[in-house]
């Protein structure tokens, strides 16, 4: 990587500062995660922008206010993606919900993909957590703890990703009547196999003589046709388990619409998941590191991941 100017990362701790309650603001596209933000927390903005990208590494480093959408922009230039899903947010707050894209199986997991996180800790200091490098693997692996803890243990500044090399092409199909799991089981790697308890779709990437290798595969299982793309998504997402994925219509409470991700054990549905309840030994762990990292709980007050 060349040499990185921290000024800005030096204007974003100064900003935060060491006091007050305080909460970065992105794309509010998952403003209501983990509960209600209090109403006496200061909003900032992490810096943004592209700061260093090498293609040949497979790695960038971008602030965290910068939108997904150009960061996607930039890397596509190069023939690269990353694991961070677009909904009109940031880079910042995409790691700090920890959502996976719908694509997971081709892009990768929102958790792997942080290779360095600098962010500005509850004294007001910037910290640097993991390493530019892919492999990366000594000491605490303090990315993987900051993505998805919703801002609550430290103000994501700025990160360096890891990228991907986006398929040279990509095909939607869909079928009735087929079971999911025969499907998922038939093709090598699909970047996602989905159904609706009616149809099955799958989306299949990778070199063109690949992507059609892998179509007729699924011609031959059943009467699959090309499809513009995924059905539409309910609004809820549901953590189940694999099984559960392959037959929701025995869980209660989704409602009458689902879209289930089969081998991820994601499901969207009309309701929202009721709560589920916290291991004790998995609380007590979580209460003990927000005292850790921030124990006077001025960063993101209200919000629990």
């Amino acid at each position: 990587m060349t040499r990185i100017d921290l000024s800005r990362l030096t204007a974003f701790a100064e900003e935060v500062g060491s006091r007050d309650q305080v909460a970065v603001e992105g794309g509010r596209t998952r403003w209501g995660h983990g509960g209600p933000l209090s109403a006496d927390a200061r909003l900032v903005r992490a810096p943004s922008g592209i700061i260093d990208y090498q293609p040949a590494e497979m790695t960038i480093r971008v602030g965290a206010g910068t939108t997904v959408a150009e960061l996607d922009a930039a890397l596509a230039e190069a023939g690269q993606r990353s694991a961070l899903p677009d909904r009109g947010g940031t880079v910042g707050g995409a790691l700090a919900v920890g959502e996976n894209d719908l694509e997971l199986l081709g892009r990768g997991r929102v958790r792997d993909a942080a290779l360095q996180i600098d962010y500005v800790s509850a004294e007001g200091k910037v910290v640097t957590a993991g390493g530019p490098t892919v492999k990366n693997v000594s000491g605490f692996n303090l990315p993987k703890v900051l993505v998805g803890s919703l801002g609550t243990l430290g103000l994501i500044g700025e990160v360096i990703l890891r990228t991907n090399p986006a398929p040279a092409a990509s095909r939607w199909m869909a079928a009735v009547g087929i079971d999911p799991l025969t499907v998922f089981d038939a093709l090598l790697r699909p970047a996602v196999v989905l159904h609706d308890g009616d149809r099955v779709f799958a989306k299949l990437e990778g070199h063109r003589v690949d992507v059609e290798a892998e179509a007729q595969v699924l011609r031959s299982l059943a009467s699959f046709s090309e499809v513009d793309g995924a059905p539409p998504l309910p609004p809820h997402r549901w953590s189940l388990t694999p099984a559960q994925v392959l037959n929701p219509q025995r869980v209660s409470g989704i409602g009458d619409r689902f879209v289930a991700l089969v081998g991820v054990g994601l499901l969207f549905a009309d309701n929202t998941q009721p709560a589920k309840p916290v291991d004790a030994a998995v609380r007590t762990v979580a209460d003990r590191m927000k005292q850790l990292f921030d124990p006077t709980g001025r960063l993101n007050p209200g919000r629990r991941p």
